[in-house]
Parts: structure tokens; C-alpha cells; sequence
């Protein structure tokens, strides 16, 4: 599903205006990465999941084709861990779990 495809589901939904959905899913998405890149805050939505700033640390790597070693720096990357009770609906589990 693309982010078109979610603005028009809303708007099916809703009955809200299409420009009013699409800037409000815009703002949704920007709040999500400015907590995350700007605070490196992660975002929890209650139900549905939590957006996590993850750091790994600096490595040595290998090039094996060049015989070379190359040093990744340390750095923070988005990660996404859904719901207890999102995970328990796609495995088809009617199970009420409070996240």
C-alpha cells in the first residue's frame, strides 16, 4: 500500500477532503522523523506499534574482492517493532492483549 493509496482509503473513510487527509498523513510523517532524527525519541503508537532509533556501534569490515578492510562508523538507524495485539491479529490469534 502507498501512501497515495492510504490517503485515499482515509478519504473513503472519513468523507474528509483529499488535500486535508494528504496534510495531515504529511504532518503525521514528519513528526515521526523529526522525533526520531532531530530528539532521537522513539514514537509509540498504542495498538499498532513503535518506531525505535537504534545505534550501532563502529565495526571493521572486509572487502574480500580487494583484500581491504574498511571501518563503518557508529551511527543510528530507524527500526519499527510492531504491537503485541498487532502481531496476534496477523497471526489470526483472537487473543486481547493490552500494549
Amino acid at each position: 500500500m502507498t501512501k497515495a493509496e492510504i490517503i485515499e482509503d482515509i478519504v473513503q473513510k472519513t468523507g474528509i477532503a483529499r488535500k486535508d487527509v494528504a496534510t495531515t498523513v504529511e504532518a503525521f510523517m514528519d513528526s515521526v522523523k523529526n522525533s526520531m532524527l532531530e530528539k532521537k525519541e522513539n514514537v509509540y503508537l498504542r495498538g499498532f506499534g513503535t518506531f525505535v532509533v537504534k545505534h550501532r556501534a563502529e565495526k571493521t569490515a572486509r572487502n574480500i574482492s580487494k583484500n581491504t578492510t574498511i571501518v563503518i562508523s557508529a551511527h543510528d538507524f530507524p527500526s519499527f517493532k510492531p504491537a503485541k495485539s498487532f502481531v496476534a491479529k496477523m497471526k489470526g490469534e483472537d487473543a486481547k492483549i493490552e500494549d
